[in-house]
């Protein structure tokens, strides 16, 4: 499997260097005075991966490692993932009705289709916060398959929820939906991390989806925890620059480095006066994947 064993080398684990070790004083961040152990990098793209480490190898069911020294010399490494996470927004998004039309007025106002998806859900929210436009729509975002922290490729994709509608309105709140269950899924590697001896108190997230500010936003309320973008978008260049000013001898570690060239850019705190709805949410998130092992132990059954 790719990157099962993270190298110094690797772009997923280079890019970890470049926002995993960012001073972050000055941002009123609880991780300010706590070990690098208490964050927890994720990279966002195609697909995601979870990356924490340790000072003592912490083995988490259905998470990889612990690898010593695969990130962070020194420290045991531990890496869960989702599969297919930014295609599986592709997919949602591409394959509904309303599409032709969305590529249309994304177009016309010179945006992604995203960017466009953004907008318009803070157009139909009124009053409300935007996520509490999918209290009737849940999503299991495993199209493709568990890999943390469930590790089961026979799982499937979910959607309960759906109506008759097929216009903008009903596709953006299932890309919504789509958003918040990846975001669900994150919160479920992290409660299967610290149940296993990981302490998590910030996420730092890097990758394709975190220039999404929806993705991003539902990341922080989802978990409860902050979230940390890079100043420097391209982190996988700041790791490589990083292990570069190592080798060099301008740095004396690889940790004093991350500290000096990695740069706080954005910190987005979670809406903590939303928490209970996400919780209700988590609650159905956690059903749904119950739900369909019951159905298919019924259709193997006699």
């Amino acid at each position: 499997m790719e990157g099962r064993i993270g190298g110094w080398g690797r772009p997923r684990e280079t890019a970890r260097k470049g926002v995993i070790g960012a001073d972050v004083r000055g941002h009123g961040l609880s991780c300010e005075g706590q070990p690098v152990t208490s964050r927890l990098a994720v990279i966002c793209g195609t697909s995601s991966c979870h990356m924490g480490i340790s000072r003592d190898p912490i083995f988490v069911p259905g998470v990889w490692g612990p690898y010593f020294s695969a990130m962070v010399p020194g420290f045991w490494l531990n890496e869960g993932g989702q599969s297919v996470t930014g295609k599986l927004i592709d997919h949602m998004v591409q394959g509904h009705a309303a599409f032709p039309e969305l590529q249309a007025k994304a177009a016309a106002r010179c945006q992604s289709v995203y960017a466009y998806l953004n907008s318009h859900l803070d157009l139909i929210k009124k009053a409300q916060p935007v996520g509490f436009l999918t209290v009737d729509l849940h999503v299991w975002p495993d199209f493709h398959g568990n890999r943390s922290p469930l590790a089961d490729l026979t799982l499937k994709g979910m959607v309960t929820g759906l109506k008759l509608s097929q216009d903008l309105d009903d596709l953006a709140i299932l890309y919504l939906a789509t958003v918040q269950a990846i975001a669900f899924g994150t919160r479920l590697i992290i409660e299967a991390m610290e149940a296993a001896g990981h302490s998590v108190s910030t996420l730092f997230l890097c990758g394709g989806l975190s220039k999404n500010p929806l993705f991003v936003q539902m990341h922080a309320d989802i978990t409860g925890m902050p979230v940390i973008l890079s100043q420097e978008v391209e982190s996988v260049l700041v790791g490589a620059a990083i292990l570069g000013a190592c080798a060099s001898g301008d740095f004396a570690s690889v940790q004093e480095a991350m500290a000096k060239m990695s740069k706080v850019g954005k910190v987005v705190f979670p809406r903590l006066e939303d928490k209970r709805y996400y919780d209700k949410k988590y609650k159905v998130f956690l059903k749904l994947v119950e739900h369909q092992k019951e159905y298919a132990a019924i259709m193997k059954g006699d």
